[in-house]
Protein backbone atom coordinates (compact mmCIF):
# COMPACT_ATOMS: atom_id res chain seq x y z
CA UNK A 1 0.00 0.00 0.00
CA UNK A 2 1.10 3.14 -0.81
CA UNK A 3 2.47 5.43 1.95
CA UNK A 4 1.13 9.08 2.75
CA UNK A 5 4.33 10.61 0.79
CA UNK A 6 4.01 8.65 -1.95
CA UNK A 7 0.05 9.45 -2.87
CA UNK A 8 1.22 13.19 -2.45
CA UNK A 9 4.39 13.01 -4.47
CA UNK A 10 4.14 14.41 -7.99
CA UNK A 11 6.29 12.83 -10.69
CA UNK A 12 10.13 11.39 -10.66
CA UNK A 13 12.44 12.03 -13.44
CA UNK A 14 12.38 8.43 -14.50
CA UNK A 15 7.91 9.07 -15.34
CA UNK A 16 8.94 12.21 -17.62
CA UNK A 17 9.41 12.29 -21.40
CA UNK A 18 10.04 14.83 -23.77
CA UNK A 19 6.37 15.97 -25.07
CA UNK A 20 4.76 15.61 -21.48
CA UNK A 21 2.46 18.31 -21.27
CA UNK A 22 0.06 19.64 -18.05
CA UNK A 23 -2.03 22.87 -18.25
CA UNK A 24 -3.82 24.55 -15.43
CA UNK A 25 -6.36 27.54 -16.28
CA UNK A 26 -7.32 30.37 -14.25
CA UNK A 27 -10.11 33.46 -14.36
CA UNK A 28 -8.03 36.30 -13.25
CA UNK A 29 -10.37 38.48 -10.65
CA UNK A 30 -10.36 41.62 -8.87
CA UNK A 31 -9.81 40.35 -5.66
CA UNK A 32 -6.82 38.21 -7.02
CA UNK A 33 -5.13 41.37 -7.99
CA UNK A 34 -6.09 43.40 -4.92
CA UNK A 35 -4.86 40.23 -3.05
CA UNK A 36 -1.43 40.04 -5.13
CA UNK A 37 -0.86 44.22 -4.62
CA UNK A 38 -1.19 43.13 -1.03
CA UNK A 39 1.29 40.55 -0.92
CA UNK A 40 3.61 41.78 -3.56
CA UNK A 41 3.59 45.34 -2.26
CA UNK A 42 3.07 46.04 -5.74
CA UNK A 43 0.54 49.25 -5.72
CA UNK A 44 0.90 50.77 -9.30
CA UNK A 45 -2.03 52.43 -10.09
CA UNK A 46 -1.66 50.80 -13.76
CA UNK A 47 -2.70 47.48 -11.87
CA UNK A 48 -5.40 49.32 -9.47
CA UNK A 49 -6.85 52.82 -10.07
CA UNK A 50 -9.17 52.44 -13.71
CA UNK A 51 -9.09 56.52 -14.15
CA UNK A 52 -4.88 56.13 -13.80
CA UNK A 53 -4.90 53.74 -16.13
CA UNK A 54 -7.22 54.97 -18.80
CA UNK A 55 -4.34 57.62 -19.06
CA UNK A 56 -1.59 54.75 -20.29
CA UNK A 57 -1.13 53.31 -22.98
CA UNK A 58 -3.14 49.64 -21.82
CA UNK A 59 -6.07 52.06 -21.97
CA UNK A 60 -7.27 50.39 -18.84
CA UNK A 61 -6.50 48.60 -15.70
CA UNK A 62 -3.83 45.38 -16.63
CA UNK A 63 -3.47 42.32 -14.64
CA UNK A 64 0.34 42.25 -12.98
CA UNK A 65 2.85 40.12 -14.81
CA UNK A 66 4.30 38.57 -12.10
CA UNK A 67 0.14 37.46 -10.84
CA UNK A 68 -0.48 35.73 -14.34
CA UNK A 69 3.94 33.88 -14.68
CA UNK A 70 2.54 32.87 -11.19
CA UNK A 71 0.24 29.85 -13.17
CA UNK A 72 3.29 29.02 -14.38
CA UNK A 73 4.51 27.90 -10.70
CA UNK A 74 1.36 26.64 -9.81
CA UNK A 75 2.07 23.79 -12.78
CA UNK A 76 5.48 23.36 -11.15
CA UNK A 77 4.50 22.59 -8.12
CA UNK A 78 1.38 20.61 -8.69
CA UNK A 79 1.43 19.17 -11.82
CA UNK A 80 4.71 19.08 -14.06
CA UNK A 81 6.54 17.82 -11.75
CA UNK A 82 4.24 18.49 -9.25
CA UNK A 83 4.99 17.88 -5.45
CA UNK A 84 8.69 17.38 -4.91
CA UNK A 85 10.12 18.93 -7.82
CA UNK A 86 11.48 22.59 -7.46
CA UNK A 87 12.14 25.95 -9.78
CA UNK A 88 15.80 26.19 -10.63
CA UNK A 89 14.74 29.08 -13.21
CA UNK A 90 12.19 30.80 -15.35
CA UNK A 91 13.16 32.99 -17.87
CA UNK A 92 9.79 35.22 -18.58
CA UNK A 93 8.45 37.40 -21.97
CA UNK A 94 5.31 39.72 -21.48
CA UNK A 95 3.73 39.78 -24.46
CA UNK A 96 0.40 41.16 -24.30
CA UNK A 97 -1.65 42.57 -21.33
CA UNK A 98 -3.87 40.11 -19.35
CA UNK A 99 -7.02 41.94 -18.06
CA UNK A 100 -9.20 41.49 -15.22
CA UNK A 101 -11.90 38.69 -16.46
CA UNK A 102 -9.64 36.95 -18.60
CA UNK A 103 -8.82 33.24 -18.09
CA UNK A 104 -5.52 32.04 -18.46
CA UNK A 105 -4.17 28.72 -19.32
CA UNK A 106 -0.84 28.16 -18.16
CA UNK A 107 0.67 25.19 -20.02
CA UNK A 108 4.66 23.76 -19.44
CA UNK A 109 6.11 20.87 -21.93
CA UNK A 110 9.19 18.70 -21.14
CA UNK A 111 12.00 19.85 -23.60
CA UNK A 112 14.65 17.75 -22.39
CA UNK A 113 15.25 15.34 -19.48
CA UNK A 114 19.11 15.79 -17.63
CA UNK A 115 19.31 12.84 -15.95
CA UNK A 116 23.14 13.23 -14.33
CA UNK A 117 21.41 16.78 -12.49
CA UNK A 118 18.23 15.79 -12.60
CA UNK A 119 17.11 18.98 -14.07
CA UNK A 120 14.06 19.57 -16.75
CA UNK A 121 13.81 21.60 -19.17
CA UNK A 122 10.08 23.32 -19.76
CA UNK A 123 8.58 25.11 -22.18
CA UNK A 124 6.59 27.28 -20.17
CA UNK A 125 3.78 29.45 -22.12
CA UNK A 126 0.47 31.13 -20.61
CA UNK A 127 -2.11 32.03 -23.22
CA UNK A 128 -5.56 34.55 -23.27
CA UNK A 129 -7.85 32.70 -25.84
CA UNK A 130 -5.23 31.32 -27.83
CA UNK A 131 -3.03 33.96 -27.56
CA UNK A 132 -0.02 33.83 -25.61
CA UNK A 133 0.53 36.30 -23.16
CA UNK A 134 3.38 35.46 -21.40
CA UNK A 135 6.51 32.77 -22.41
CA UNK A 136 9.71 31.55 -21.56
CA UNK A 137 11.93 28.84 -21.09
CA UNK A 138 12.25 26.98 -16.72
CA UNK A 139 14.33 24.28 -15.51
CA UNK A 140 12.67 22.49 -12.53
CA UNK A 141 15.04 20.07 -10.27
CA UNK A 142 12.52 16.92 -10.31
CA UNK A 143 13.61 14.02 -7.25
CA UNK A 144 14.77 10.23 -8.84
CA UNK A 145 13.24 7.04 -7.47
CA UNK A 146 16.90 5.75 -7.42
CA UNK A 147 18.40 8.95 -5.21
CA UNK A 148 15.51 9.52 -2.95
CA UNK A 149 15.59 8.69 0.48
CA UNK A 150 12.88 7.02 1.76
Amino acid sequence: MPSDFDRQHGYYLEDLSPGMTEVFAKTITDADVAMYAGVSGDTNPLHLNAEFAAQTRFEGRIVHGMLTASLLSTLVGTRLPGPGGAYVSQQLEFLKPVRVGDTVTAAMTVVEIDQHSQRVHLDAVCRVRGEAVVRGPGVVWVPSRKRTPR
